[in-house]
């Protein structure tokens, strides 16, 4: 027969999947001598034979819970889940170990289980793989019935203690294992203490409690027909109990939330151990400490202890605990026992300890250990303290810290401490916590920001049109869209918190105000949104905005002494740069150039560019453009002086920058109505005309990119003309600027090759000869087509260098388009498993992922120097970087908000390497 059922001693510290994190932890504290009440661990294998003849079912019951259904539909699935459960049975053989087990506890503790003068009392807990705090159920004090009772008030020769850790066992046990509304013993608990003048539970007399366990059993009685008092049929109730607690709405939700899979977590092991008892007077307590303050990270003990009580008084909160600190003052040689071993895990786990211990009568007794979940705050600084002391070495520190928990470190966050009720919720889509007052057009926004206010620019939906108002505005909000939409992919870019999807909000822009849960918003009226949950609250709540300063930066210092891929940053205007360059980015992969043409005078000249009729005239006015857009490379290049700057040339569809033709017939009807002049009114149908002849069926793979420039080679001779003509002057003012020119949408060599011949290399031998110097630049091009992948070596002879832009390469590779796909079918697919990841958020590695590679080895064939750069939204993705690093990929870009997150996560990505290599 499997054997389930293993002595602490006997456990495998290491094997947490077996044997629960905390089996684990008690097996741990054996073996290094600690002072643990004796015990056994029933293995998660037997929680899974348990579940095994109806898993099936279950667990499509749970992917039905898992999509949020409306609360009605969720509580029907949960009734389902518990009937189902409440018929099955222990696996075959399991109790028969279980007693085999008991009788050697017995042995240890002289004690015998049920016995009615001499009772051996347990506790039943659960212990998954991954921690999951009070997500799962406990019973304390099982054993106890109206025999057993006073064989322990004798044994103890405290009546009272006994009588009280019978009602807790009575409440525990009538709604943990028989499903009583633990409302019933919460009324009766009140009447006592109301009886007797009692404040709080230590404050009720014996008396008290004897009639409070009457009560309790009464309700039992009433509820369930009878009370087990079998304390062998009370035990094997708690195992199934445990099990059953698996499949508990809460840790159903838990594992959802946190992406706990099966394959990580299972099921839940059993730790059935010896009682000992902080609820025996004022020498006895339990408690919760952590080797250190997992706030702050500060190298002191930080946590609680009760006096006169057992576990679930500190979680439940009945009484207010005491500092650690206190105890120091009050048992100081129980406080050093305590911080010394609490302190001897710490360096035995490397890691954080959060420990749950009991006192009873003066001696300490250790429970669990697991390690401690603290705030970004803390995790950066213990990970660096423990490298400083000698407990983890530099790398080991590195890999401790999350790529995301920095990114938490640098974004504005509600100030701790704050209680604010949210009044919508929308998709966590920028991190960020801003407030401002509500605008609901962009016009509005840029118009408001210039007198100085601080706005949140709330719509429907966001357009491209709209991004003069992103600027403006200190954060967005939208009522519609997903985690891709247009108003999340560029809030994120440019590092404005935003909440989009809030889809309780309500918009009337014709009465300028937003209606959410029977709250009125209008227009002027403050609201603040949270981008690291997406709350939104009304008014202005304050918020924290940290800096990269001490622990961070020595961390961040280190990862970038241990990272094998360099890592650069997208931009689009020089604010970016600099924030860029503040966060430790290497050069910029990608500066896109759009954004220049947003000022009103630069968008009417390019609109006449693109409505040219001749070539001499759309150079002629092309010129012009690039002497405008000229003082904005300066900037750039001369904040990034010394390092790569990678500038992509004119890439979105042409008709991107003109008015929409529904816009310009509106126009042409208000000017007939308004009387206006003949030749206003014929330029404008002349503008219309134009318009809707470069209008596309499908403009994202159309007329764009590379196909301008070779269509018009004019307009990418003037972008040339602006970038050279800004790194020339630089030059000779002294500074070095460093510059990659970037042909965007490119599928052939011969593209390239077009450009180069036609417009760049013409233009830079005019600015040569004009300002006397020779000009150090290179020529590259994004691969974001399928094709370009697939002959990657011919575009190589043609380029000095390659950057993957993945967002577009997903689009092609799956015939996505990312503005519709998020709203209509993308969540469907993820919840029903088709795909396991957003493909733009994290590099789909089997298909986009299998290109890159195939591109990257084509390419370094027929030029080793190469260099090969990924500048799509994936370039911030921890997940991605660490596919990039191993595609052999020579650096990342990111938004310049996520660049400390691509630091440390190409760090792990080298470390990650390293440690497989080992392995191997």
């Amino acid at each position: 027969m499997k054997k389930y059922v293993y002595r602490f001693e006997e456990a495998d510290p290491n094997n947490k999947g077996l044997f629960g994190g905390k089996g684990a932890s008690l097996a741990l504290m054996t073996k290094l001598g600690m002072p643990v009440p004796p015990g056994f661990i029933i293995t998660t294998e037997a929680c899974e034979e348990f579940f095994a003849p109806k898993r099936d079912v279950l667990d499509e019951l749970v992917k039905q819970i898992e999509k949020n259904p409306p609360p009605e539909i969720r509580n029907r699935l949960i009734d389902e889940i518990w009937r189902i459960v409440d018929t099955l049975d222990l696996p075959e053989g399991l109790m028969d170990q279980v007693l085999n087990e008991l009788r050697v506890l017995e042995a240890k503790t002289g004690k015998k289980f049920g016995h009615p003068d001499n009772p051996l009392l347990v506790s039943v807990r659960s212990g998954a793989p991954i921690s999951m705090p009070g997500m799962m159920d406990t019973v304390l004090n099982l054993g106890l019935n109206d025999e057993t009772v006073i064989g322990l008030a004798n044994q103890t020769n405290n009546f009272r203690f006994a009588y009280d850790a019978y009602r807790r066992f009575l409440q525990l046990f009538g709604k943990i294992v028989l499903g009583i509304n633990e409302k019933l013993f919460e009324e009766e608990l009140e009447k006592i203490k109301k009886k007797y003048n009692a404040a709080q539970d230590v404050d009720i007399p014996p008396e008290g409690l004897v009639e409070l366990v009457e009560a309790y059993k009464k309700i039992i009685v009433s509820e369930k027909g009878f009370f087990p008092d079998d304390p062998y049929l009370q035990l094997k109730l708690a195992i199934k109990a445990v099990f059953r607690s698996w499949m508990n709405p809460r840790a159903i939700f838990y594992r959802v939330m946190n992406k706990i899979t099966k394959d990580v977590a299972n099921c839940t092991a059993v730790n059935i151990q010896t009682m000992v008892f902080g609820n025996m007077g004022f020498d006895s307590g339990t408690g919760v400490v952590f080797s250190r303050n997992v706030a702050t990270g500060e190298n002191e003990l930080y946590g609680e202890y009760l006096p006169n009580a057992q576990g679930e008084d500190v979680v439940a909160g009945i009484r207010t605990p005491l500092k650690i600190s206190e105890l120091k003052e009050r048992f100081p040689e129980l406080y050093n026992m305590l911080y010394e071993k609490v302190k001897l895990l710490e360096r035995y786990e490397k890691e954080v300890q959060d420990v749950e211990f009991t006192v009873e009568r003066g001696k300490l007794y250790f429970l669990q250990t697991r390690a401690a979940k603290m705030t970004p705050i803390a995790r950066v600084k213990t990970a660096v303290d423990m490298a400083f002391e000698g407990i983890i070495t530099k790398e080991e520190a590195v890999l401790k810290v999350k790529p995301e928990t920095v990114l938490q470190l640098l974004y504005p966050t509600i100030s701790p401490g704050v209680k604010a009720s949210p009044i919508a919720k929308g998709l966590p889509a920028s991190p960020g916590a801003v407030s401002g007052k509500v605008v609901f057009d962009p016009d509005t926004a840029v118009e408001k920001a210039k007198e100085g206010e601080k706005v949140i620019l709330v719509r429907t939906e966001t357009k491209p049109d709209d991004v003069h108002g992103f600027y403006a505005a200190v954060g967005i909000l939208t009522s519609k869209g997903g985690m891709t939409s247009h108003a999340a992919v560029v809030a994120r870019a440019i590092g404005k918190p935003a909440v989009v999807g809030a889809e309780a909000i309500k918009i009337s822009y014709d009465e300028r105000k937003f209606m959410v849960n029977g709250i009125e918003v209008k227009e002027g009226d403050f609201i603040t949104i949270d981008g690291n949950t997406g709350n939104v609250y009304l008014g202005i709540i304050p918020t924290t905005t940290p800096e990269i300063t001490g622990e961070l930066q020595t961390l961040l210092s280190w990862a970038d002494s241990i990272r094998k891929i360099g890592v650069r940053a997208n931009a689009d205007v020089p604010e970016d740069a600099l924030i860029a360059r503040k966060n430790g980015a290497e050069g910029i992969g990608l500066l896109r150039i759009e954004r220049m043409f947003r000022k009103p005078e630069r968008l009417e000249l390019l609109r006449k560019v693109i409505l040219a009729e001749t070539s001499e005239e759309r150079e002629k006015l092309m010129m012009r453009l690039a002497e405008l857009i000229k003082t904005d490379f300066k900037e750039i290049l001369r904040i990034m002086d010394g390092l790569p700057v990678i500038i992509r040339l004119i890439d979105p569809p042409l008709h991107e920058f003109l008015p929409r033709p529904d816009e310009l017939i509106k126009e042409i009807y208000e000017l007939k109505l308004s009387g206006a002049s003949k030749n206003i009114i014929e330029e404008k149908e002349r503008l219309y005309k134009r318009v809707v002849a470069l209008t596309e069926a499908n403009p994202m793979m159309g007329h764009r990119g590379v196909r301008v420039g070779i269509t018009y080679p004019e307009i990418y001779k003037g972008l040339t003309k602006a970038i050279l003509e800004a790194v020339a002057e630089l030059k000779l003012e002294g500074l070095n600027p460093r510059v990659g020119i970037m042909i965007p949408q490119v599928a052939m060599a011969e593209e390239i090759k077009f450009v180069k011949e036609k417009a760049i290399i013409p233009m830079a031998k005019e600015i040569e000869s004009k300002y006397g110097i020779k000009l150090d630049f290179k020529i590259g091009t994004m691969i974001e087509t399928v094709r370009a992948c697939l002959v990657a070596d011919e575009i190589a002879r043609e380029a000095d260098f390659f950057s993957f832009g993945t967002n577009d390469l997903t689009q092609a590779t799956f015939s996505f388009s990312r503005d519709d796909v998020e709203n209509k079918f993308l969540p469907a697919y993820l919840e029903l498993g088709i795909l396991k990841n957003n493909p733009f958020d994290t590099i789909d590695v089997k298909g986009v992922g299998e290109l890159v590679k195939m591109a990257v080895k084509k390419a370094k064939a027929v030029k080793p120097e190469l260099e090969i750069g990924i500048c799509g939204e994936h370039g911030g993705d921890p997940r991605s970087i660490e596919f990039f690093y191993d595609a052999g990929l020579d650096y990342v870009s990111a938004s310049p908000f996520r660049i400390v997150v691509a630091r440390l996560a190409a760090a792990h990505a080298t470390l990650k390497n390293k440690i497989n290599l080992k392995s191997e």
